[in-house]
């Protein structure tokens, strides 16, 4: 089967993050300036091979939405048990794992290359991606042409799922390796030829509420990353948090959930050594299938920016309107 997709995205934003002091991000929309822009945001062929066993796509597209998703929630044949996300929270470290910050085309900067799947069975996977690797250049890759210059980003994934007890409670896992190429400058004269890095991600479904009749419960995610990188901005990660779905009465579309993201920066970039933050959200659904409002607030007790900085404290609201 062959197929095709094109999207398109305008943008405009505000410092959000820098004004709290913040390397992570506890806001994932706002990322490098332009923060006013319009892009060809993805534009890409897909051809299915071996009974949808084999999958090649070709053009431009977002790798963070193929490598190191934490988000992507386990495929199951039972409807009622569907859910569209592991977790609604809205900072960056969910959508990205911050030791790939500066490597790994992502939002807003997809890149074009190349993504290929190994999926012989339903519970195991193999990927690898070969994209322009220019954002390591500082590169605006999401409103610019695809560069042939030296700077590569490769990128291999491998992740298996299962169900555990009476319930059949859904889990997976998943681990990748990256290489970045070419040049790369830091701050302070300091420059390295390309680096690599690790990243490790997991969920479980710990609990059903109703089994046998929907997804209400509990589940929980985990993430980690390190590189050995001189020049990119965080070394190593680890993340993880909770997830309540439809628990409150009267309200079994809406979510709840909470996050820690924890990164060690790099020596040669800040001066203060980690950063930790915490979220909470609810996700609810006004408009059944339409319309989600979600507010969700932020404390950053060490934000990374400065070691003079004191904890900030941040409040967001998202709203989502499904057409």
């Amino acid at each position: 089967m062959a197929g095709g997709g094109a999207e398109f995205l305008r943008f405009d934003g505000q410092r959000t993050n820098e004004q709290a002091g913040s390397i992570q991000g506890y806001n994932g929309l706002p990322g490098a300036e332009p923060l006013d822009r319009s892009e060809l945001y993805q534009l890409w062929i897909r051809q299915e091979l071996f009974d949808g066993k084999f999958i090649v796509r070709l053009g431009k597209s977002l790798p963070s939405a193929d490598f190191g998703n934490v988000l992507r929630p386990v495929p199951l044949a039972e409807q009622r048990l569907f859910i569209p996300a592991v977790s609604g929270l809205l900072y960056t470290p969910v959508f990205k794992n911050p030791t790939l910050f500066g490597t790994m085309p992502s939002y807003y900067n997809s890149a074009c290359g190349v993504t290929l799947t190994l999926a012989p069975v339903k519970w195991w996977y193999l990927n690898y991606g070969f994209y322009d690797g220019n954002v390591a250049r500082g590169i605006q890759t999401g409103t610019t042409g695809p560069h042939f210059n030296g700077y590569y980003f490769n990128i291999a994934e491998t992740g298996f799922s299962w169900r555990l007890g009476e319930n059949d409670l859904p889990g997976k896992i998943g681990a990748g390796f990256w290489h970045q190429t070419g040049r790369l400058n830091g701050r302070n004269g300091i420059s390295e030829n390309g680096t690599s890095g690790f990243y490790l991600f997991g969920s479980q479904r710990l609990w059903y509420r109703h089994p046998d009749k929907d997804s209400s419960g509990i589940s929980t995610f985990f993430q980690f990353g390190t590189n050995d990188s001189e020049t990119r901005p965080v070394n190593h990660y680890f993340g993880m948090g909770l997830t309540a779905f439809g628990l409150v009465p009267s309200r079994p579309k809406d979510s709840m959930g909470c996050g820690m993201s924890w990164a060690w920066l790099n020596p040669n970039v800040f001066q203060r050594s980690s950063e930790l933050m915490f979220q909470g959200y609810y996700q609810a659904h006004l408009i059944a299938g339409t319309y989600l409002e979600e507010p969700a607030i932020s404390y950053i007790p060490t934000p990374g920016a400065s070691p003079d900085l004191d904890g900030a404290w941040a409040t967001t609201v998202q709203v989502t309107i499904l057409f």
